[in-house]
């Protein structure tokens, strides 16, 4: 109950705080918040390890599935099978992804 209490307090202060600061402050927030994503090094980063926990994810479903490939019931290991070859044909020559 403490926690609920608390949750809804706050709650009410950032209602109060943000009528107060109006639709300016919010406009500005967001232009800020923009500027911010729209940054050639935020954007490098964040692509670099979107990169990065897709080749994980990649070598992750590689190592699970060679491990209990054998032992999945029919259905499931011909939609593993269809995975893998989504996977192959999702990259390229340089080894980069095409999204």
């Amino acid at each position: 109950m403490r926690y609920r209490l608390t949750f809804v307090a706050g709650l009410a202060v950032g209602y109060v705080l943000g009528t107060r600061a109006g639709r300016e402050r919010y406009e500005q927030l967001r232009k800020s918040a923009q500027r911010i994503a729209q940054n050639p090094a935020v954007r490098n980063t964040a692509e670099s390890a979107a990169l990065g926990g897709r080749q994980a994810a990649s070598k992750a479903f590689a190592v699970v599935s060679d491990k209990v490939g054998d032992r999945l019931p029919g259905p499931v290991a011909e939609r593993v099978r269809s995975l893998r070859e989504q996977r192959a044909a999702d990259e390229d020559d340089w080894g980069t992804s095409n999204t």
